[in-house]
């Protein structure tokens, strides 16, 4: 296949914070571009955030997803509402599918990101838990918030004493929960929890009810109640389409790339939450325009990119 014969010169799966910073470049660029996003970024869930530089009375995940979706548009870059299902390699490029039909690309980028996973509680009250606050996902992004209040860490193991340790910076009040069982902890890490005076209460737990402006986890131990709980259950990287044309992983899960944020598949690239999983809005932002620049100069090399 010619260069001329394919639909795009770069399609974007996924349109978060970096698919959509990498649509922004990719389209000033002067390249046919599409973002399909499936409607699933974690910055939608964000009620408000102070921690994005630029906006010192915070901004909502929704509300700056548009502004970007927004922006992105406003220079003629094309953006579906889809679940791409199948990538193939093809000759010089690459064939996606999804709702539309198929479509060939000549690169793509992958910025499918993660899903935290949830703590056992009801959809609707978890919902309205993370509008109000009272569930929290991200420390870094919003620990400031909780500072001296009664903070409840739902998790297990070095990763959830981790959390707990990291937000006793935040405030003295933390409770480690077990999500579904006694705790089992190291020798090292119940020396911790006693050195930072972290309590910890066997599971299994679950969230329960909201009252007023607290959340109530019903534990093993009997009813307690938080200003704000943080799951520290890990999360699920969307690596699927990777797979299906051969990247590499890596040990933790994430898409390998090099500085560029390219795979070891050539023409195939990755950005943000997929690659790292450092769970920042601003990182993953960097990795899009950094992707789309490598974009850019690659195919420039290929063929001259003139007017």
């Amino acid at each position: 296949m010619s260069m001329n014969d394919f639909d795009l010169d770069c399609l974007i799966i996924g349109g978060g914070p970096a698919g959509l910073t990498a649509a922004i470049y990719l389209a000033r660029f002067h390249l046919k571009l599409k973002v399909v996003d499936a409607g699933k970024s974690r910055a939608s869930w964000i009620p408000l955030t102070r921690n994005h530089a630029g906006y010192p009375d915070g901004i909502s995940g929704k509300d700056l997803l548009a502004a970007m979706k927004a922006q992105a548009q406003k220079f003629d870059a094309s953006i579906e509402t889809g679940r791409v299902t199948r990538l193939d390699r093809i000759e010089g490029g690459f064939e996606a599918e999804w709702g539309s039909g198929p479509v060939t690309a000549r690169t793509v980028l992958l910025a499918t990101g993660v899903t935290n996973r949830r703590p056992p509680m009801d959809e609707d009250l978890h919902e309205e838990a993370l509008s109000r606050g009272l569930i929290r996902y991200c420390p870094i992004c919003d620990g400031y918030e909780v500072t001296d209040k009664k903070v409840g860490v739902i998790g297990s193991g070095s990763n959830g004493v981790a959390e707990a340790v990291f937000l006793r910076s935040y405030t003295a009040d933390i409770t480690l929960i077990a999500p579904d069982q006694a705790h089992q902890l190291s020798a090292e890490d119940q020396a911790q929890l006693r050195e930072f005076g972290i309590e910890t209460v066997d599971g299994p737990c679950q969230a329960v009810a909201i009252d007023k402006d607290c959340i109530t986890v019903a534990t093993a131990a009997g009813f307690y109640t938080f200003d704000s709980v943080y799951p520290a259950l890990g999360s699920d990287t969307h690596t699927e389409l990777a797979e299906q044309v051969g990247a590499s992983l890596s040990e933790a899960g994430c898409i390998l790339v090099d500085d560029h944020q390219r795979t070891r598949v050539p023409g195939l690239y990755a950005a943000g939450d997929v690659v790292i999983g450092l769970d920042q809005i601003s990182h993953a932002m960097g990795e899009g325009g950094g992707a789309a620049t490598t974009i850019r100069n690659d195919l420039a090399r290929e063929r001259p990119l003139l007017r």
